[in-house]
């Protein structure tokens, strides 16, 4: 663990810290991060030592107390702080309350008025899924020639505008094997194969947990836990078809289920009901 200081300056100890992310990517080592949306799921993250979670900077606060030593990055939404001075102050707290570092896949401006406050920050590039009707819809990115080296600008305006590092999503493998040997940034990797720094992946996704939707070709299931949601829904549908049952019925609430007046006291209170 290492001890250091939030930027709201309490001491703590993390896992690892940016230097360190920095100097693995050097290193060619590779790192792990997943997404959490609740104090449940950073505890079984933190557990399991992934190196990072990244979480919407409104749960970060539970998020935390599930993993009080893990590096957590928060997402700055876009549709969740509008104007600069909103992104600023929605930044603050979030740091302020202990976050490691701060994502938003917002312009370079805002990435740059964010690292000028000394905070660290993380682009994002390739398919941003708020964005996908300019590429035609939702699909790998940078095929071509001209596509990559327009990632690759991107990035290069990331660094220029003080960010360590970027989610790259959806970005074809070989092309990003290639263009990051041209940029500083560590590469956080979604669906863009190994030549990302840091490997990441979806909580439901690698728990077998996304339904409704058909699975992105980069997402990997180590689990099967549709099923057990199934199960455990099915359970709690009979739970709630016996209650309403009973109820109907009478059988409940019964006396394992109440409690009454002290001896003596419930004709005490009919003499005074006689009179009220």
């Amino acid at each position: 663990m290492k001890r250091i200081y939030t930027f709201g300056h309490e001491q703590v100890e993390r896992n690892i810290t940016v230097g360190d992310i920095i100097q693995n990517k050097n290193n060619n080592k590779k790192m792990t991060q997943v997404t959490a949306a609740n104090q449940e799921e950073a505890e079984i993250i933190s557990k399991e030592n992934i190196d990072m979670i990244i979480t919407g900077s409104d749960w970060y606060e539970d998020v935390r107390k599930g993993a009080p030593n893990t590096f957590i990055t928060a997402a700055l939404f876009a549709g969740r702080f509008i104007t600069n001075e909103e992104i600023l102050r929605g930044a603050f707290d979030v740091m302020m309350a202990g976050a490691d570092s701060v994502l938003t896949p917002r312009s370079f401006d805002v990435v740059e008025m964010l690292a000028k406050e000394g905070m660290q920050v993380q682009g994002h590039v390739g398919m941003v899924p708020s964005m996908a009707t300019k590429y035609g819809g939702i699909r790998t990115v940078g095929k071509t020639a001209d596509e990559a080296i327009a990632i690759l600008k991107d990035m290069k305006r990331l660094e220029n505008a003080g960010a360590f590092g970027a989610e790259v999503e959806c970005v074809a493998e070989d092309a990003l094997i290639e263009i990051k040997k041209h940029t500083s940034l560590v590469i956080n990797s979604l669906g863009s194969g190994s030549g990302g720094d840091v490997m990441f992946l979806f909580f439901e996704d690698i728990c077998g947990e996304t339904s409704g939707i058909k699975m992105p070709r980069h997402a990997k299931s180590w689990g099967d836990g549709n099923k057990i949601k199934i199960e455990l829904n099915n359970e709690r549908s009979n739970a709630i078809k016996g209650f309403k049952h009973d109820v109907e019925s009478g059988d409940y609430p019964n006396s394992d289920h109440t409690v009454d007046m002290l001896p003596g006291e419930k004709e005490a209170l009919l003499e005074k009901l006689d009179s009220f």
